[in-house]
């Protein structure tokens, strides 16, 4: 029922986003009175498109068995950070009469608001992901022109 992802192999080596998540997390449904069927855990794994997280696809497996119907994570980004996911992701509740409640974004898409804000944020967080992307190019193309060759 919960899941907690990092994106980075550095921010599971450390261990404190995942711990400190599923720590909140579980104050949350404890507070909620949701019963915790398990968490799920993908770490050093980036949520942009195309990337397999092994951990959210058994979640989804043991959605599509019924074994729970709520994810529920600390930030929407910590679940996707692409629109074209999200829609996916809304589809797929929606097939399984299953829902998402969020903690720190207030997001519950068991109504209509809820999934309008979770788009907007997924919007967002797209477009962040996209404006870094540019400025890591930038600077690498800079750096390239400076004689300075990254990753040598």
């Amino acid at each position: 029922m919960c899941s907690v992802r990092v994106s980075t192999e550095d921010q599971d080596r450390e261990g404190f986003s995942l711990l400190e998540q599923e720590k909140r997390l579980k104050a949350m449904c404890e507070y909620k009175g949701y019963e915790i069927y398990k968490v799920y855990k993908d770490a050093g794994i980036s949520a942009k498109t195309g990337n397999h997280r092994p951990a959210f696809e058994k979640l989804k497996a043991d959605i599509r068995n019924k074994k729970c119907n709520t994810i529920v994570v600390l930030k929407l980004d910590r679940l996707t950070r692409s629109v074209y996911d999200w829609e996916n992701i809304m589809k797929f509740l929606d097939e399984n009469n299953a829902y998402l409640d969020c903690a720190n974004d207030d997001i519950n898409t068991t109504n209509a608001n809820g999934r309008m804000i979770a788009r907007l944020l997924t919007t967002v967080s797209q477009n962040e992901i996209e404006k870094c992307s540019e400025r890591t190019k930038f600077g690498m193309v800079g750096a390239i022109q400076a004689g300075q060759f990254p990753y040598t």
